[in-house]
């Protein structure tokens, strides 16, 4: 089946209970802001620009690759372009059924934007503290992440209680789980000497360990710093008593209270984001057969895919993409 087939069908039928999905971090390129420069919703640019103090329109429209894999700046790239997406799939009427949102790590604080936990100008500088909270805690704490390819979660999880236990609480033995995307889709996080030593034990295996090209050892303790540094922004914004349910990354369960998302955030940071748990809450306990990917690529459509048998996912990453969505069949 081809995009455009899945895509038409998505637009069928409108009570379709509908999950909206947001990616993270790794989604950026130079230029992604090109897709969305003639919508009505480019306005928001600006908004953002005056949240962060980041000149937004200059980083999605000029910033080359290098600049861009800057974690404080690539947050707010993909956060923005998200924000543009949903916004014009909301105009265009794409976006019914909606019971439930979840993103994937920096994603998850579009998906609060997007459910309406909380509004854009502290959404905007909720991304622009993390962002800056996890590159200082990166450069005094060095680290990397890196997909491990061929082995199932036991394994993995057996290689990195191995090398823990080797280095003990030195530089060695620092590695964790991170990312545990789809089946056969899991990230590591750590030093770059303990995942080497996993990456040679992964081998031993019959598996692989391939390096990311990231700024940080995310979503594990070595993050600790960064979430003191990021308790201090969220304390002074005001989430939503009520608003749509968010699937969590810590624990893969829907919240649709905005008390519990302080603590939720904060943990994020140090704890492996357990996506492939979240969509299986998303298409089971909660019902959604539509997955909306809003934002640039198609990261999460791929992972949904291997995920949840037979959901119809709908990646939104251009207005070009959505004007054929929303054009009706000749």
């Amino acid at each position: 089946m081809t995009d455009r087939e899945t895509m038409g069908a998505a637009l069928v039928d409108e009570v379709s209970r509908t999950a909206l999905v947001f990616p993270g971090q790794g989604a950026q390129k130079a230029g992604m802001g090109e897709a969305w420069r003639d919508t009505a919703s480019w306005a928001l640019v600006a908004e953002v620009s005056e949240y962060t103090g980041i000149d937004v329109e200059e980083l999605l429209l000029k910033a080359d690759d290098e600049t861009l894999r800057r974690t404080d700046l690539a947050q707010v790239a993909v956060f923005t372009t998200e924000v543009l997406a949903h916004r014009e799939a909301e105009a265009a009427g794409l976006l019914g059924g909606v019971v439930a949102c979840a993103g994937h790590s920096l994603g998850e604080y579009t998906a609060l934007h997007a459910a309406g936990a909380v509004p854009l100008a502290d959404t905007a500088r909720l991304v622009a503290a993390r962002g800056r909270a996890m590159r200082a805690c990166a450069e005094r704490s060095p680290g990397t992440m890196a997909a491990v390819v061929r082995l199932g979660p036991e394994t993995v999880e057996a290689l990195v209680a191995r090398v823990q236990e080797e280095g003990g609480q030195e530089d060695g033995g620092q590695v964790w789980i991170a990312n545990v995307n789809a089946p056969g889709a899991i990230v590591l996080s750590g030093t770059a000497e303990a995942v080497d030593r996993l990456a040679e034990l992964a081998v031993e295996s019959e598996g692989k360990v391939i390096r990311l090209a990231v700024g940080g050892a995310f979503h594990s303790p070595l993050m600790a710093a960064a979430a003191d540094e990021l308790r201090e922004a969220l304390a002074a914004v005001d989430f939503a008593p009520e608003h749509t349910p968010v699937v969590a990354n810590v624990d893969a369960r829907p919240y649709a209270s905005g008390e519990h998302w302080r603590d939720l955030e904060l943990t994020q940071l140090t704890s492996p984001v357990r996506w492939e748990e979240s969509v299986r809450t998303l298409a089971g306990e909660l019902g959604c057969v539509r997955f909306v990917e809003l934002g640039p690529g198609r990261q999460l459509t791929g992972m949904i895919r291997r995920i949840a048998d037979g959901a119809l996912t709908v990646p939104v990453e251009s207005a070009a993409a959505l004007a054929k969505l929303i054009t009706p069949e000749p």
